[in-house]
């Protein structure tokens, strides 16, 4: 073998390539991790999970101020929103947990970290404006950018994506967002909810569409509460911008409507960061969704990985993390570990929110899955009351040996609630022992304890039970009289 400048080399900063650099470093290995921005962290820490769930928050500490007859309080007008001080707090959020993600904590894990535009001069040496460097292996995990689809005059007016609306210092007065999508619907009602007049314009007759339209539905109609218009089953035409604002061009059910707003933001799906890479010379495969790769996270050159949101499967930060993981064990421990996607979950932090873990309906049905469905609504549980969160609903999904196949949850901290649904189907955990476990009262989790509970009472007070039970009874109670009738005799 060669000798090369570096065990590893990485190529991107965000959730992937760091977890794959700490990981690597702490075995060890020498690393190399070229970040082409100026800061580690990737979009999630900058631009997406981190600051938006940040404005979310003040997003619904404001609504519940306007609200609080809701809660046997006062009801008040707070002044308007200062945009300024919201963007500030969420600067000083990402700031602290830049600390984690920060260049002198990974150098000090002995990760050499360095900065520029990455391109591969052949399959073990990349250029990045400071000479060649080499590594035995070498990991792609540049991220994902928003992106934007082919309208008319699109491409020629300043509209918003997620990488511009957390550093606002005025908040605007009206926004129309293009896509229902789950960063869409997140910024859509957070905005709505600070004050801003929003539309929602959605190609698809329905948002959220990857989920099962009975529970995007809840998520919809708390957003149209809120404020929140939408403009569904729609075909984009031309995006027109002067002083007056934007003016986006659109036809519904064979008409066509225009809609005057003094912002856009586009939420129309990612696209992968390859550009520039130079992936062609390597016979590194990929396609317009992203790097392609094996279960393994190999690419088409087995010594290049890939991971994260530039592969195109499934862009979370949670699954870059997972697949950071399965990098490790294939290139430094060299053990054939494969991705197992699951029981995956993800979730959309809107009010309420919307989590999945497994398969819901619409899955089951396109992989002719025979199913049934159980649900346990929030209204049902005493907490969600106490704290006026009764909307939604927990549905689970069983195979026809009634194990449980997927669980969705809409309802207050659905993405908490799913971490026990995570660890139980990751553990193989069975209903009975869902049902059995002790949960502390009045909490939120106790829906999941009853919806276990009610799958194993339909089986527990069935008439198979009741008949075998009246039986031994009445076995019992023959063979006690006869005992008795002996001894007199």
């Amino acid at each position: 073998m060669a000798d090369r400048d570096y065990d590893i080399g990485i190529l991107g900063g965000g959730a992937a390539g760091l977890t794959v650099a700490s990981g690597a470093a702490q075995l060890g290995v020498k690393v190399l991790l070229i970040e082409r921005e100026e800061k580690l962290g990737g979009d999630c820490l900058h631009y997406g999970c981190v600051p938006s769930k940040t404005l979310i928050k003040s997003a619904k500490v404001y609504h519940q101020m306007k609200n609080g007859q809701k809660w046997g309080l006062p009801g008040v007008n707070p002044p308007p929103v200062d945009m300024r001080s919201v963007s500030d707090r969420i600067r000083s959020v990402i700031d602290r947990i830049q600390e984690h993600d920060s260049e002198e904590r990974f150098c000090s894990l002995g990760v050499k970290v360095d900065y520029g535009e990455a391109s591969f001069v052949d399959e073990h040496t990349v250029d990045y404006g400071k000479g060649p460097v080499t590594a035995d292996r070498w990991v792609i995990a540049t991220g994902s950018s928003p992106s934007a689809p082919s309208v008319t005059g699109l491409d020629r007016v300043p509209y918003w994506t997620n990488k511009d609306i957390f550093s606002l210092q005025e908040l605007p007065a009206s926004l129309t967002v293009l896509g229902g999508g789950p960063i869409a619907c997140e910024m859509a009602q957070a905005f709505a909810r600070l004050g801003t007049h929003v539309t929602v314009i959605q190609r698809s007759d329905r948002i959220l569409t990857r989920e099962d339209a009975d529970m995007a539905a809840f998520v919809k109609d708390s957003m149209e509460r809120d404020g929140v218009r939408f403009e569904l089953g729609t075909s984009l035409k031309e995006v027109l911008h002067g002083d007056a604002g934007f003016e986006v061009v659109y036809e519904q059910g064979g008409d066509e409507f225009s809609l005057h707003s003094e912002r856009l933001l586009v939420a129309l799906g990612r696209r992968p960061n390859i550009g520039g890479l130079d992936l062609e010379k390597l016979g590194v495969e990929f396609d317009r969704k992203g790097v392609l790769v094996d279960d393994r996270m190999r690419t088409a050159v087995k010594h290049i990985y890939a991971a994260g949101d530039v592969t195109g499967r499934h862009q979370f930060t949670h699954a870059a993390g997972y697949e950071g993981g399965i990098v490790i064990s294939n290139a430094v421990f060299r053990l054939p570990r494969k991705a197992d996607y699951k029981w995956l979950p993800h979730c959309t932090y809107t009010d309420p929110e919307l989590a999945s873990v497994g398969m819901n309906e619409e899955r089951a049905k396109a992989a002719g899955i025979e199913y049934s469905v159980r649900r346990e609504w929030f209204s049902g549980n005493d907490r969600a009351l106490a704290e006026g969160e009764e909307e939604g609903c927990l549905k689970l999904l069983l195979d026809k040996k009634g194990r449980p196949i997927g669980v969705q949850i809409c309802g207050a901290h659905a993405g908490e609630l799913s971490g026990e649904w995570v660890a139980a189907l990751n553990g193989k955990v069975g209903l009975t022992d869902l049902a059995g476990a002790v949960h502390p009262y009045p909490t939120l989790t106790e829906i999941t304890k009853r919806i276990g509970g009610s799958v194993l009472s339909e089986k527990l007070f069935s008439d198979t039970v009741r008949k075998t039970l009246h039986f031994i009874f009445d076995y019992k109670g023959r063979a006690c009289a006869l005992d008795n009738q002996s001894k007199k005799e």
